[in-house]
């Protein structure tokens, strides 16, 4: 018989409510919904307006955790740098794949 390492939290859908990803974010609910608010999650709503979390966005509030410390941003520059981010990420990646069509595979000469 085996046992997972860390028990699933949440529906099979891999959806979390807000109470359940704020728990498993190690975050208030409260700031779960302020940070939906500032736009730095996006949730979805059901019908009876209730917040659904997809699991991705546990990583966001991990990368705005350590944003918010690392660097000492302010939640409302969080949302600037966190596109910046992810523009330079695509720019990044974008690079490599044509750096390796032009090299044959190899994606850094």
């Amino acid at each position: 018989m085996t046992y997972p390492l860390a028990r699933r939290p949440g529906p099979s859908t891999g959806r979390l409510d807000l109470a359940m990803f704020s728990r498993v974010a190690g975050i208030h609910p409260e700031m779960a919904q302020r940070l939906v608010a500032l736009g730095l999650l996006e949730p979805v709503r059901d019908s009876a307006g209730e917040l659904w979390f997809a699991r991705d966005q546990l990583l966001a509030v991990a990368r705005i955790r350590r944003l918010r410390v690392g660097l000492g941003l302010n939640y409302s520059s969080l949302g600037l740098v966190a596109d910046l981010l992810d523009r330079v990420a695509e720019l990044e990646r974008q690079l490599r794949m044509t750096s390796s069509r032009r090299t044959g595979g190899n994606p850094w000469m």
